[in-house]
């Protein structure tokens, strides 16, 4: 189940290994999974969905996400956030909704003093799965196995933004192979 941002532990200041919090915007539910960029591999610290509320106006949802988002970074202290990229939407309206969360997420992000990232969905979908058009479920699945979890977090935006969290490490370890 997943659990309010005001339960999630409390980051030490100076953890040896660095946290990298994915983050799947939406201004009815942002989806979030931190991992721990361990040496022995990422392991989970926290996913789950930060809900903006339905039938709120936008800007009530937006700062009810901000406020929200801003207790994850505090609390998660993550040195690097990844956000998903915008994407284009077949509905304008949802592209306008998705870019408004972005910019919630992205603005929260920097003024936590976090290095952001952004990919494309679908470079997330070929990182973890091997195919930029993976469904979510697939994602999912194979984010759970990485992770080496026996339950797949819910809801399935938490696995998206685990799946970018991945994506980042997974480039981090090839940039270190070649340097």
């Amino acid at each position: 189940t997943p659990m309010s941002t005001s339960e999630l532990p409390q980051i030490p200041e100076g953890l040896a290994w660095p946290v990298i919090l994915g983050i799947d915007p939406g201004t009815r539910l942002m989806g979030y999974g931190a991992i721990i960029h361990h040496s022995d591999g990422p392991r989970m610290l926290a996913a789950g969905a930060i809900r903006g509320g339905p039938s709120k106006d936008v800007p009530t949802r937006l700062g009810e996400i901000r406020r929200e988002l801003d207790v994850l970074l505090s609390r998660l202290r993550p040195s690097v956030v990844v956000v998903e990229h915008a994407f284009t939407a077949i509905n304008m309206q949802s592209a306008l909704r998705v870019g408004e969360g972005r910019g919630v997420a992205l603005s929260a992000a920097v003024v936590h003093g976090a290095e952001v990232v952004q990919y494309q969905a679908s470079e997330a979908k070929k990182s973890v799965v091997g195919d930029g058009q993976a469904k979510k479920e697939r994602v999912a699945a194979m984010v759970a196995a990485e992770l080496g979890l026996e339950v797949v977090p819910e809801p399935i935006d938490a696995t998206d933004a685990l799946a970018l969290a991945l994506t980042y490490v997974h480039r981090q370890r090839f940039v270190n192979r070649l340097g």
